[in-house]
């Protein structure tokens, strides 16, 4: 049930900020297909900021496993035993 109320929390503050900025809903694809694409890049924000925290860090390959196959959906590729 939690899922759901953040989920309507999260749209009800999307269209508020749809609404302050003029923008239609449902908006027009390119505005809507860039929205998602920043919803995904600030998704990734959580794990490097947590990784930064720990002081661990944050390299070109750790970037390529852990957050593009979530940004692009393709899973990183494992080199064959």
């Amino acid at each position: 049930m939690k899922i759901y109320l953040v989920s309507i929390a999260a749209g009800a503050l999307i269209g508020l900020i749809y609404g302050l900025l003029g923008v239609r809903s449902p908006a027009p694809p390119l505005v809507a297909l860039a929205g998602l694409l920043g919803i995904l890049l600030g998704e990734q924000l959580v794990p490097v900021g947590r990784r930064l925290l720990r002081r661990e860090p944050v390299t070109p390959a750790w970037i390529a496993e852990e957050c593009v196959p979530k940004v692009t959906g393709v899973p990183p590729s494992r080199p064959n035993p």
